[in-house]
């Protein structure tokens, strides 16, 4: 047995609706010694994001739900603290989908983990706008939303490492970018610190008229995060020729019956005239994973994408952290500091 404890947060049992005490539960073990070929990593920041909401249901969806009694999964950049693998060597450091724990082994040849070089910016960005949530921004404007310039852009969620990918990346592309977020200190960020044009305080009440000053021109591109409401307002002024790419739908995560939820789906689907929508992975451009990281980590080092970030710490504090960014409660990218 290795000096190593592990902690880890698994799924004890189902939530139904919000996430209650013991649906979610903080144990420990000890960490295995190492076989020929594996790496053991240490968790330095893990990544909380909305996706994992629906896989702690029994539904198989796009991915499969997470077993009663597993780890709670995530993605984390961690530091290789031992390696019985040639390729990798103590110290590297990586990102991996370790999930929800301290510690994790892998095979030396295991997919999805990468090496990165922090290139001036902060590791866990590359949790964030250089990270799975930023390339899913990036990849789901310019390869699904498919902008021109002098178009009109909305993104839901505009605060969020997604959105703020998003916005930023259409106005490099010459659009009028519009964001959606939630209270008044969000969308004066949006505006006054990423450079949206406009931003729509969905908690101010008058959504729909406040969208449709913010769009005069209508709606060519909508980056969808949220659903519900928000999609409804966006719907009716979306303008011939419109696309939407669906990342998610944050509003009915904690949907007790997700069989009655209106997705994004039902709303854009049955317009007279549906715009181009659908919903994507940013998987589907995992060829890409290392060029499109490059990229956007040298646009947050030049400054040229700008992002806020609300940190967790400890594990002890990811369940609380995680049902608090469900409800919007934090401010930018959700992240749990683990370890130096």
């Amino acid at each position: 047995m290795s000096a190593y404890t592990n902690r880890k947060i698994i799924l004890q049992r189902r939530p139904q609706g919000e996430i209650r005490d013991g649906d979610l539960v903080l144990t420990e073990a000890p960490v295995r010694e190492l076989r020929d070929g594996e790496v053991l990593i240490r968790t330095l920041w893990l990544s909380l994001d909305p996706y994992m909401r629906p896989r702690m249901n029994d539904a198989k969806g796009y991915m499969d739900p997470i077993g009663i009694g597993e780890v709670i999964v995530g993605e984390s950049v961690g530091r290789v603290i031992e390696s019985k693998s040639p390729n990798y060597a103590e110290g590297d450091l990586v990102t991996c989908y370790s999930g929800w724990q301290e510690y994790c082994i892998i095979p030396g040849d295991a997919p999805m983990v990468y090496k990165i070089q922090p290139r001036g910016i902060p590791l866990q960005a590359y949790l964030g706008v250089a990270g799975m949530p930023g390339r899913t921004g990036y990849c789901g404007l310019v390869y699904v939303g498919k902008p021109k310039a002098g178009e009109t852009v909305v993104v839901s969620a505009a605060s969020g490492p997604v959105g703020t990918v998003v916005g930023q990346t259409a106005k490099q592309l010459g659009c009028r970018v519009v964001g959606v977020a939630g209270g008044e200190e969000k969308c004066r960020f949006v505006v006054e610190e990423l450079g949206f044009d406009a931003c729509v305080d969905y908690k101010a009440g008058n959504l729909e008229a406040n969208l449709a000053a913010a769009c005069p021109n209508g709606i060519d591109v909508y980056f969808e995060n949220v659903g519900g409401d928000v999609s409804r307002a966006v719907a009716r002024l979306l303008n011939p020729g419109s696309r939407v790419p669906i990342c998610g739908y944050v509003s009915a995560y904690n949907a007790e019956d997700a069989s009655k939820v209106e997705t994004p789906f039902h709303i854009f689907g049955k317009l007279e005239n549906p715009p181009e929508h659908r919903f994507f992975l940013v998987t589907e451009w995992q060829d890409q994973h290392q060029e499109i990281t490059a990229l956007l980590a040298e646009q947050v080092a030049s400054g040229n994408i700008k992002y806020r970030e609300t940190v967790a710490e400890g594990l002890d504090n990811a369940i609380e952290a995680f049902k608090g960014m469900l409800k919007g409660r934090n401010f930018g990218k959700q992240l749990v500091h683990i370890a130096d």
